[in-house]
């Protein structure tokens, strides 16, 4: 049987007027808790418009860019091109290192979720990749009065095919009033619910939220499966991420994620010297 998890801890996302075309930003998962937040590195909440996020490179670790309103353009220096609109999704691997923008449409403003996730050093060399996932190709589990969408692993018997480098759950929770789901997680995985609207009560102390809070899950045994419940006090939308932690060091510096500070100086070597590219 399946442990049920509680809530940890809750936070209230707070937003900063950005600056130019980037109109502003939350830190839903802050930087720096690479312990606490392990295997993800932060989380932030932007509303930005063209010329926010030109070229610019990563190694080290993959994000995970969901968009709620706006249509965003992807173009990275290995071939990668794409337009997500909202409800879709994208997985990028920077491992060896990448070069990208990320530039919404003309006219356009994103409102979008980017889940940066770190590498075990075994992976922070991997060949970078990125892989879109459209809302209307992600499988949907659906439920008495709510309908849960998979970018990746799985809810109840639906799972969806993406390839993860670290063990990941990424589902997106839509739910009417008075309607409970459950969703289950190995119980090693470190994992936080992001309600984006409406409210509700989670978990096994049954602990509220509402709009814009972050619910960390607690802990539970690592040996066996676990399950955090969800019950909408009206209509509910939210993010629900959980993965497996890494137990490295975490060594960061502005888009480089490594175990050292030596492996971030390289980093920062090799891609002045034009070594992020597809040949190299």
């Amino acid at each position: 049987m399946a442990n049920e998890r509680g809530i940890e801890r809750v936070w209230t996302v707070e937003y900063q007027e950005g600056t130019g075309p980037h109109k502003q930003v939350g830190q839903v998962l802050p930087p720096g808790n690479w312990e606490q937040f392990d295997p993800f590195l932060l989380m932030a909440e932007d509303w930005f418009q063209r010329g926010t996020f030109p070229d610019h490179p990563h190694r080290g670790m993959e994000t995970m860019t969901y968009v709620i309103e706006g249509k965003l353009k992807h173009e990275d220096n290995h071939g990668g091109s794409g337009v997500l609109e909202p409800g879709d999704a994208q997985l990028m691997t920077a491992g060896s290192g990448i070069v990208h923008s990320e530039d919404p449409l003309p006219e356009e403003t994103v409102h979008s979720l980017q889940l940066w996730i770190n590498l075990p050093s075994g992976k922070k060399s991997a060949v970078p990749r990125y892989q879109d996932l459209k809302a209307e190709a992600m499988p949907v589990r659906k439920e008495e009065g709510a309908e849960i969408r998979i970018y990746s692993g799985s809810s109840g018997d639906v799972m969806v095919d993406t390839d993860n480098h670290v063990p990941l759950t990424y589902v997106e929770v839509n739910m009417e009033a008075g309607a409970k789901v459950t969703q289950e997680l190995p119980g090693s995985f470190n994992g936080f619910i992001y309600i984006l609207e409406g409210s509700g009560t989670f978990g096994s102390g049954e602990t509220e939220g509402k709009q814009n809070q972050v619910l960390w899950l607690g802990r539970t045994s690592s040996e066996t499966s676990s399950e955090v419940s969800i019950h909408a006090n009206n209509s509910l939308r939210a993010i629900l991420v959980a993965g497996e932690p890494i137990g490295e060091p975490v060594v960061a510096r502005g888009p480089f994620v490594m175990n050292s500070e030596e492996e971030i100086f390289q980093a920062y070597r090799d891609y002045q010297q034009g070594k992020f590219g597809p040949s190299n």
